[in-house]
């Protein structure tokens, strides 16, 4: 039986795809995933990956947070402030998918360096596919490091 927020999450994913328009062969072709497990999410009765939602959200054209919290990988009261200023980094048109990642990566270190813990189910989401964390130094970009 699926949960509450999975059935929320599927029916705001139909509506989201009507509104821009799209068949669900069209936005599974888009996101990069198989139609009948984009309608079984549809319907409620599969529960998606943070990557799936957020292939889904890019897909779509809105904030892959809002699909998060839908979804229940996000706690929508207590990570509003968070959610929103996330979403405003993702829909920044003018940075590159890079810039949005090593950003959201300087955010989230001040966050913890502040006392904040990272969302329950959000680790791992902030880097895309491919966008090392640079923990090993292999891609860290020279401007994030510090003197301190």
């Amino acid at each position: 039986m699926a949960s509450l927020n999975v059935g929320n999450l599927g029916e705001y994913l139909r509506e989201q795809r009507r509104t821009a328009q799209l068949s669900l062969r069209q936005l599974a072709d888009a996101a990069g995933v198989s139609n009948p497990y984009l309608s079984q999410i549809e319907r409620g009765l599969r529960k998606p990956s943070a990557e799936v939602l957020q292939q889904v959200a890019k897909a779509l054209r809105i904030s892959a947070e809002t699909l998060y919290v839908r979804a229940g990988i996000l706690d929508a009261e207590r990570d509003r402030d968070e959610v929103e200023t996330r979403a405003v980094i993702l829909a920044d048109p003018t940075l590159t998918e890079r810039q949005k990642q090593v950003l959201l990566q300087i955010y989230e270190s001040f966050r913890k360096e502040n006392g904040f813990e990272i969302a329950d189910g959000d680790e791992g989401v902030e880097n895309g596919p491919g966008v090392s964390d640079g923990a090993d130094g292999s891609d860290a970009d020279p401007r994030e490091q510090t003197a301190g």
